[in-house]
């Protein structure tokens, strides 16, 4: 089963300019959703004793202060979810893991960062990125994906790979940030 539902909502990181109604909408679509969506997988994976429940987060979830409270604590829950369904599902033979990628060139992406184009972002993700000769692509994250889902890691759970061309390698404190790219 793969959660994969979510949303970034404004981008401000200000926790003065953080509502509690964007609170709430975020919390909703972006934990309790997977949380539901996990705990009916668990009700089905449970009496066959096998299974696998993948979600996917953010880079958010991995670094710092690029973005919302709302979205980086939305994204840290689901590790936090990842890591204790994990403990709880094993006993089962159910897995459970996390992808969180970083700057894949998605419309919802591009859209939170004023609408640019695919080529654009890329280039921009890629300046950023510490992995240099590849551009992160959905089909990174599908592979990553697969990967978890199948046989090949019936010995992984509780893992949070990380799918970011490397970034989260490097210190953002010395703004790494994309945005810096922009004109």
């Amino acid at each position: 089963m793969l959660a994969n539902a979510g949303i970034a909502g404004h981008n401000d990181t200000w926790i003065s300019a953080n509502d509690y109604v964007d609170f709430k909408r975020m919390f909703d679509i972006n934990v309790y959703g997977a949380f539901l969506a996990a705990k009916h997988a668990a009700k089905v994976m449970i009496p066959a004793n096998k299974g696998s429940i993948l979600f996917t987060s953010s880079i958010a979830s991995v670094i710092h202060g690029l973005v919302s409270h709302t979205y980086s604590a939305s994204k840290h829950a689901i590790v936090g979810l990842t890591k204790n369904l994990g403990v709880e599902l094993g006993q089962y033979g159910i897995r459970v893991n996390c992808i969180p990628p970083f700057g894949v060139a998605t419309s919802l992406l591009r859209e939170g960062m004023g609408g640019i184009d695919v080529e654009t972002t890329e280039e921009l993700f890629y300046a950023a990125a510490n992995l240099k000769e590849a551009v992160l692509k959905g089909e990174d994250v599908a592979e990553a994906a697969l990967y978890l889902a199948s046989d090949e890691s019936k010995n992984v759970s509780g893992l949070n790979l990380v799918v970011d061309g490397g970034y989260s390698t490097i210190n953002v404190a010395f703004e790494m940030s994309p945005k810096r790219f922009l004109p």
